[in-house]
């Protein structure tokens, strides 16, 4: 019997839990280690879970391959528990909009494989886990686009007919949009077979407390009802950007929105560029790269190199020559990886005479004050800036969400004392060097996080596989007391 099979491109997670102005000075211990708990928990509860191979009825896949999950599932698997977890500002821990009411955001997007690429949601107000209604439009994309085009858009007959008769709104599928809202986007939910909640559900003592405080200084004229200099009030988002073995970069990001927030207020987590971006490209060839390329497209030095033109640190991912041999017994085409059209590909290879295509993937995940991230499209900015730049992802999203960055140059002279511009970003790069057969030669991936602000609640699993969490800059003093390994 054949051993397990390992992945092909080792996966990747990083989670954020929201951003904002969050000071050492006012967080206790207990609270520290609350978050500390949870986020390391999440974190390491979703690396045993992208590691593990799908079960199989059976016991074994009828390609002959053992498959592991998805990037879409790794990152809304560890979205539903943050949803879950009343200290983050989504599903169970939602904040209230000025009426007292829970209005949540979610959305989903992928570098590659499926029709709609992105989609997002927002004004719900029953279902469960927001995150998975995201997940299910984006997973019947390719039926909504392409499905029966005697009838233009098309849903499962059975689900059209259950929807029609929900509130007696007509939504037989999400259909080719990209963004829905309120009772049309819960009839969906239902639709799909998702968990409804009452309203109820949301509630957190917590979160009423700060709504009613927030008013209170509004009304006294003593403060905002949105944002405070003293504490923390949540305005962001929880997230997570997750790699899988086929090199697919997925973004998931949910939020309860922006405390106190108009009702019906949309922010940027459910708008495809803002909140949140996947994108997957082939590195344009100039006079740097293609020398390096066509040197030595095997050795060592060579890639070396081209890591070097690109700028970007962070772990290599090879294949030894034990694993090759498992592969090439277990799998039909091993090494064999498709980002984009075989035409394409072989076109663009002919046409620069380079005998290596290298694919570069970004995705990120932003939190924090959602209306600037809408105002600068920060989640694109950031793919844009590394695609047709050259540098590489994490100096993106310095440029967007770091400290003198584009976000914090948003708010002008409002910076520090209104919350604007204040925010981070989490995510994950990943270059993949095709030779002309379509051999995968090494895979660089790098985890990418920054922020603005005070602080930013994040976990990831690092290079050795221990995972991490923090929450402040790492020039901010020594912290490993707090900001220690989890390894138990």
């Amino acid at each position: 019997m054949a051993p397990p099979s390992a992945p092909k491109v080792k996966p990747r997670i990083i989670i954020h839990g929201g951003a904002g102005n969050i000071r050492r000075e006012t967080m206790g211990a207990e609270q520290y280690q609350q978050y500390r708990r949870s986020l390391l928990g999440i974190v390491t509860s979703t690396d045993v879970y992208m590691r593990a191979p799908k079960a199989t009825a059976g016991g074994c896949p009828p390609s002959g391959r053992v498959e592991f999950p998805s990037a879409l599932e790794i990152a809304t698997y560890a979205v539903v528990k943050l949803e879950n977890d009343p200290l983050f500002n989504s599903g169970h821990g939602a904040v209230f909009t000025r009426d007292g009411i829970n209005e949540l955001e979610a959305s989903v997007m992928t570098s590659r494989g499926f029709a709609k690429r992105g989609v997002g949601v927002t004004g719900l107000r029953t279902v469960k886990n927001p995150i998975l209604l995201a997940k299910a439009m984006l997973e019947h994309g390719e039926r909504d686009l392409i499905g029966n085009t005697d009838l233009g858009w098309v849903a499962d007959e059975g689900l059209e007919k259950e929807a029609v008769g929900d509130a007696g709104r007509d939504v037989p599928s999400a259909q080719g949009h990209t963004l829905v809202h309120g009772q049309t986007a819960e009839t969906l939910a239902r639709s799909y077979g998702l968990e409804m909640v009452d309203p109820s559900y949301y509630f957190t003592q917590k979160r009423w407390d700060e709504h009613v405080r927030g008013l209170e200084k509004e009304k006294q004229k003593t403060g905002s009802a949105v944002w405070s200099i003293d504490e923390y009030i949540p305005q962001g988002t929880c997230g997570a950007v997750a790699l899988d073995e086929d090199g697919v970069l997925c973004v998931a990001t949910s939020t309860g929105g922006m405390t106190n927030k108009l009702t019906g207020r949309i922010g940027d987590t459910p708008v495809v560029g803002a909140g949140f971006w996947a994108e997957e490209w082939a590195e344009e060839w100039d006079e740097k790269i293609e020398p390096i390329v066509n040197q030595a497209r095997s050795t060592v030095g060579a890639w070396d190199s081209l890591k070097g033109y690109l700028e970007i640190p962070g772990p290599m991912v090879g294949l030894s020559t034990a694993l090759q041999a498992f592969l090439t017994d277990c799998l039909p085409t091993p090494f064999m990886y498709s980002p984009i059209s075989p035409l394409a590909a072989s076109r663009r290879n002919r046409t620069r005479g380079a005998d290596l295509e290298i694919i570069r993937s970004t995705a990120v995940s932003g939190t924090g004050n959602g209306d600037s991230f809408l105002r600068v499209a920060a989640a694109r900015s950031v793919a844009s800036i590394a695609r047709w730049t050259g540098v590489s992802s994490s100096e993106a999203v310095n440029r967007i969400a770091g400290r003198g960055g584009e976000l914090e140059k948003s708010a002008g002279s409002r910076w520090g004392k209104t919350g604007e511009g204040e925010g981070g970003m989490i995510g994950i790069e990943c270059i993949i060097a095709i030779d002309r057969s379509g051999a995968v030669l090494p895979v660089e991936s790098e985890i990418l996080q920054d922020h603005n602000c005070a602080g930013m609640f994040r976990a990831w699993i690092r290079d050795d596989g221990l995972a991490e969490m923090k929450i402040w800059h790492e020039d901010e003093g020594d912290h490993s007391t707090l900001d220690d390994k989890y390894t138990s």
